[in-house]
């Protein structure tokens, strides 16, 4: 793309729009991304409304609802009826109140009855990112009769993926029709008698869009029907739709997991004290729990003062623990959230990770253990008299810190999701912070079994 398109403000209202309108859709997306909303509104005011909405139906286009609430409202309610389904929802779930109001209820019936359809359902489930445009045929057509009624609605219809075959009567699903067996159906056969022998995959449109990422990933789909408990279709969730939901949703999860508040904004659009506020708070919770390592230190005072040289292996306890415990957290939470593990999965998963965090343990600790050999015998430092017990120290701690920190950092994932908290919510800080604390309490203990009577 040219770069003087990247200057389009400079451009307007003369050719710049023009020669805009003219690109690709995703491209336009990201010169507007480059703007502020009031601008993007103007650019796209110049558009032909036909691709107007190509571009505002793009998932990609930041601040889409502000954008939308800058055009002129005549234009706005032309552009929005365009859209499909599922991203006029997201944009009216995004715009405020007295310009949702006013578009509302300027749009046609049958765009304004689907849009509050939508709405209704919770942000989070299938039936938010649910698109009401499909194809859908009596069990009683035939191929011909299908395939005619395509050419007829194709342009209505975000997709054609699959034909929806209802029972004549009642209209509930009978069968999905990919559209690869329909076109090489005998043309007078039955739509039933080309769709595959077998139950269709749904979803509830109260099911998690998760969920639904997962159906259409484990049946390798390209959408899934979402359909009532009476049986009735009521949308379908689309491949491209996950898709646009995993990136958010992995997005959300990688900043809570490095302790950060989901950012709404992309990062540089975001403003400095909403920065501030998003990464204050759980800076402030994991110092204060950073406290209790103070706590804890004080406790073991004099240990300290008596053997000093136990505070040079503090940081690598610590630090090993909160490794650990991090990366039992990390294989948890996307072990979950691709449904690899269930709730009722914990106990397995703690048989897995205790002779785990055992053997990891036992290996730091071996590798602490030569180290101190090596140091000790090279000259590079001088542990005393007592340097094997020491080593047998470190090494036991070891074992126990890692151990400790693979256990607490899968289960926690699970404890969160048992009191239904988001178990991206166990950041890397977090679990480390935990096992920070509980890390020097069992060097502690273990320096004061075996060397009580030497050092201590």
């Amino acid at each position: 793309m040219d770069d003087t398109l990247l200057h389009i403000d400079e451009a307007l209202p003369g050719g710049g729009t023009a020669r805009l309108s003219d690109e690709r859709p995703a491209d336009i997306v990201e010169v507007l991304n480059t703007l502020s909303a009031e601008k993007a509104a103007e650019v796209m005011d110049g558009f032909a409304p036909e691709r107007a909405i190509e571009v505002l139906d793009l998932p990609g286009l930041d601040d889409a609802a502000e954008i939308v609430g800058h055009l002129p409202t005549e234009k706005a309610v032309t552009l929005l009826q365009g859209l499909s389904a599922d991203r006029l929802t997201d944009i009216f779930h995004d715009l405020e109140t007295p310009a949702r109001d006013s578009l509302i209820d300027r749009l046609d019936a049958d765009t304004r009855d689907s849009l509050n359809r939508l709405l209704s359902y919770p942000e989070q489930s299938a039936g938010s990112i649910m698109t009401v445009e499909f194809v859908s045929v009596p069990g009683n057509w035939t191929v011909q009769q299908t395939l005619d009624h395509i050419r007829k609605v194709e342009s209505t219809r975000e997709t054609v993926y699959s034909i929806y075959v209802l029972h004549p009567v009642r209209k509930t699903l009978q069968q999905a029709v990919t559209l690869r067996r329909l076109i090489s159906g005998d043309p007078d056969a039955p739509i039933l008698s080309v769709a595959a022998r077998r139950t269709p995959i749904t979803i509830s449109p109260l099911a998690s869009r998760e969920e639904a990422a997962r159906l259409i990933s484990k049946y390798d789909l390209l959408a899934i029907p979402v359909v009532s408990r009476t049986g009735h279709v009521l949308g379908i969730v689309t491949v491209d739709d996950v898709i646009d939901e995993i990136v958010k949703s992995g997005t959300e999860d990688a900043q809570r997991f490095g302790g950060v508040e989901a950012l709404q904004e992309p990062y540089l659009r975001t403003g400095f004290g909403e920065m501030i506020r998003k990464r204050a708070g759980w800076l402030s919770v994991l110092f204060l729990s950073e406290m209790l390592t103070a706590s804890a230190m004080q406790y073991f005072e004099t240990e300290l003062e008596k053997a000093i040289v136990l505070t040079l292996f503090i940081p690598l306890i610590m630090s090993s623990g909160g490794n650990s415990g991090s990366q039992a957290t990390s294989l948890l939470i996307r072990a979950l959230a691709l449904g690899e593990v269930r709730l009722g999965d914990w106990w397995r998963v703690a048989l897995r990770e205790l002779p785990t965090g055992l053997l990891l343990g036992a290996i730091l600790g071996l590798i602490g253990m030569c180290r101190i050999f090596l140091w000790q015998h090279l000259g590079f430092y001088n542990y005393g008299p007592h340097w094997m017990l020491i080593a047998l120290t470190v090494s036991a701690a070891l074992v126990g810190v890692v151990t400790f920190g693979s256990m607490a950092g899968s289960m926690l994932p699970f404890i969160l999701q048992r009191l239904g908290f988001d178990p991206a919510s166990a950041s890397a800080p977090f679990v480390a912070t935990l096992v920070d604390v509980t890390g020097l309490v069992i060097y502690f203990a273990v320096a004061a079994t075996i060397l009580t009577g030497t050092l201590l």
